[in-house]
Formats: structure tokens, C-alpha cells, sequence
């Protein structure tokens, strides 16, 4: 089919077709290796010579079936899957970056993606800066360096609800001949494409809204495949130069626009893994074929919730870019403009105790680690995932001490309000 499918036909539709006498779902290919009738069939396999399966930590056809929907969705020419979306984004950087490597990073950024990039990668060698996204494009300049091989930022960020300017980052890096890695978790392709405003790399936590039902925790690696790496070799010996390991060959002159994606599965899923159960697969692609329905009534129901904080006088300040009087409100009409996603930002009047007084007073919304899915749920993030970092990184990655993420769902918003309302009586 030649017409180009639109974004809820390609949720139903992309990424497995069955074909005459075969099963309408999407097969769980329950199995960690696959036979071949001859050992040179085998060998050309595990030269790259031939496309085909033979171990599940490379390739699985459950697997590849779901990201090649989510690649069809987000415009790209390949997706990789990895088994959490902390997964995700070290493999996008760590696909090219090495030990001496130094990547620049928006620091509004989720908790543990800040903790991986500012701790972690450094034990491995890899040093980043964070900068605000909020700062000039001469001050963003300022922080890159010879070494600096990406630059990274969030869609909208996790747990502050700001809108990133994705044209303003994807004009700086590749003035500086890198890419632009940008996590799209909470907009979804659904209601934003990076690729269209000059993003390479999209990674998700496919964990969240793609899954919809807290079933299943994995991520995902999209390349838009548009990234001249040959024209910025020398930056990136990994995907350019012989990789020994498999014969000498060289990744981006072998697959052309799919060398990134095919370097990541043949030689960091080769020796690290992070794949997914090809069962957590199979509950993904069935998350994927409801995404623009969930999407629309999580963001209906989220502006009706955020409408009602911003006028009630128990509630100190609400972040939610569909408010025309949200300091994003612009960039979310013109990035966002179908709308942006199920999850408000928002501080209560009084103290740290008043929000957890709130949180436990309420009976229907759910108190969880998790977010972004079916079920409307809260978090305080100072006290719960954000509660490594201290005061100082909490105000750099833009959570406030008060800073209430209210995850709403695809109830009845009735329903919801009602709760929030009872919840708020009470403090």
C-alpha cells in the first residue's frame, strides 16, 4: 500500500500483518534460539551477511514486530526495544559515546535519566554537562566541547510538565555536527513527532502511555535515520571505522541509514542485552493499537483537571501547557497542538506535609511509582522518585519541593474531580 497511513491506522495496522491462514494477533515467539538446516545458513546470520533470527537477545519476531510499529508511528526507519526505558536512553548515547566522550543534556529531565547521565555514565567515562533548556542558544553553545558527541532533552518533561523548544535544540546540535536524542515518553508519536522539527534519535519508555495498563516495563530506540554520520566521521569512529568484532565491517557504509540501529543490536544487545520477554512485547503491541484513542481522553480529561486547580484557592501555582496562561502554553500550541499529554505539574498552598496530607486523603486516585497509564495516580516526587537528589539538583532538573504529579487517566473525569475535590477538604 502506497497511501500513507495515518497515525491511528498505523497503531492498529503497522508492524505485523498476518498473512493467509495465519493468527490475527500479533504471535508470542516464546522461544530463545531458531533452528537452520545448514551451518553456512547460520554463519552468514551471525555475519550480518543475511536478515533472519537464530537468538532472542539479538532478534525476535515479537519483538521487532512491535518496534517496527512504534518506527511506523514515530517516522523513523528503525526502532530497537530495550527492556526498560532507563534501557533506552543509555543505549541511544552509548551507541555513540565511549569512555572520554562528553555529551550536553537539558537538566529538566526525569530523576533517574539525571541520575544515570550525571553519576553513572561518568563512572564509565562519559562526562555530560546540564544546561537549562530555558538558557540562550550562547549559553547552550558555551557548554559544548570538542568531545561532545549529542546533545539530549525530554518532549515534555518528567515531572515539571515543560515543553521543550525541539527546533532550538535540533538547530544547536547539529550546528556542532551531532545528533539531537530527545525522550518523547509523555507526548507519545500520537501528539508530537520529533522528527519533523529536526530530532535524529526519539527513545521512549514504552512502560508508559504506548503500554497504557501497567503491564509490561520496557523502552524503546527510534532512529529517524536522517543523521549523516560519514559527514562527522571523525566524532564517530563506532559507526564510521571497521568494527573488528565482525570482520571489519563498517556499520553506516554496510546499512547505510539503518547502520545506527543495526550497530546497537549486533553489538550492544550482543554483550550487554536489556531486551524485552517477548510476552512484555506481545502486551505493548496491544497497548499500541489503542494510543490515539487513550491519548485524546487523557488529554480532555487532563484539561478539565487542570482548569479546575488553576481556579481553585487552595492551589499555589498548576503547570499544564494547555492553560493559555502556562509559560508554555506557545510552545505547546505549536509542538503540541492536538494536545499534550495526561500529566499536570502543580503545588498546593502550604507546606511539603500539606501535599502528602492531600495525597492521603484521596480514595479513587491511585499513590504510585508509576505514571501515564488507564488509571489516574499521583506522586510527590521530592519524596519518592526524585528523593536522591538534594535540594539543589531538585531545583536544577525543575521539581519543586511541592511539586505534585498528577498522572490522570481515562476514567470518567467526573469521577476524578469529585475525588480531587474531597481530597482538598480535607487539608
Amino acid at each position: 500500500m502506497d497511501k500513507k497511513l495515518k497515525q491511528g491506522t498505523l497503531c492498529v495496522q503497522a508492524g505485523y500483518k498476518a498473512k493467509n491462514g495465519e493468527p490475527i494477533e500479533l504471535p508470542i515467539i516464546q522461544s530463545t534460539t531458531f533452528k537452520y538446516d545448514d551451518s553456512d545458513e547460520m554463519a552468514k546470520l551471525f555475519d550480518l551477511e543475511k536478515e533472519g533470527y537464530f537468538y532472542t537477545r539479538l532478534q525476535n519476531p515479537t519483538n521487532d514486530a512491535a518496534a517496527a510499529k512504534i518506527a511506523a508511528l514515530e517516522g523513523g526507519v528503525g526502532a530497537v526495544l530495550t527492556s526498560s526505558g532507563q534501557a533506552a536512553n543509555f543505549y541511544a548515547l552509548f551507541n555513540i559515546c565511549q569512555a572520554g566522550d562528553h555529551f550536553v543534556t537539558s537538566n529538566e529531565i526525569y530523576g533517574g535519566t539525571y541520575n544515570l547521565f550525571g553519576v553513572t555514565l561518568k563512572k564509565l567515562g562519559i562526562d555530560c554537562t546540564f544546561i537549562s533548556p530555558e538558557a540562550s542558544e550562547e549559553e547552550i553553545q558555551a557548554a559544548f566541547r570538542p568531545n561532545t558527541k549529542a546533545l539530549f532533552g525530554e518532549t515534555i518533561t518528567n515531572p515539571g510538565c515543560a515543553v521543550l523548544d525541539i527546533e532550538k535544540f535540533a538547530r544547536i546540535a547539529h550546528r556542532n555536527g551531532v545528533p539531537f536524542i530527545i525522550d518523547n515518553t509523555f507526548a507519545t508519536p500520537i501528539n508530537c513527532r520529533p522528527f519533523e522539527w529536526g530530532a535524529d534519535i526519539v527513545t521512549h519508555s514504552t512502560t508508559k502511555y504506548m503500554d497504557g495498563l501497567a503491564t509490561q516495563v520496557g523502552g524503546v530506540v527510534v532512529d529517524s535515520g536522517n543523521f549523516d554520520w560519514l559527514a562527522h566521521a571523525d566524532k564517530f569512529p563506532g559507526l564510521c571505522t571497521p568494527d573488528e568484532s565482525y570482520h571489519g565491517l563498517t556499520y553506516v557504509k554496510a546499512f547505510g541509514r539503518m547502520g545506527y540501529t543495526t550497530k546497537l543490536v549486533a553489538q550492544l544487545m550482543r554483550d550487554l542485552g536489556s531486551i524485552p520477554a517477548p510476552q512484555n512485547s506481545f502486551l505493548l503491541h496491544l497497548g499500541l493499537q489503542t494510543l490515539h484513542l487513550r491519548m485524546a481522553q487523557h488529554c480532555r480529561n487532563a484539561q478539565r483537571v487542570a482548569e479546575f486547580l488553576h481556579d481553585c484557592p487552595k492551589v499555589a501555582w498548576v503547570h499544564y501547557c494547555g492553560l493559555k496562561d502556562d509559560p508554555y502554553y506557545e510552545l505547546g500550541q505549536k509542538y503540541l497542538p492536538g494536545g499534550s499529554c495526561g500529566v499536570i505539574a502543580f503545588g498546593l498552598k502550604g507546606t511539603r506535609e500539606t501535599a502528602i496530607r492531600w495525597m492521603d486523603s484521596l480514595e479513587m486516585i491511585n499513590i504510585v511509582t508509576h505514571v501515564a497509564d488507564a488509571r489516574t495516580c499521583v506522586l510527590h516526587p521530592a519524596s519518592h522518585t526524585h528523593r536522591q537528589l538534594s535540594d539543589e539538583q531538585l531545583r536544577q532538573a525543575g521539581v519543586a519541593p511541592d511539586l505534585i504529579r498528577l498522572s490522570v487517566g481515562i476514567e470518567d473525569v467526573d469521577d476524578i474531580l469529585d475525588d480531587i475535590h474531597q481530597a482538598l477538604d480535607k487539608i
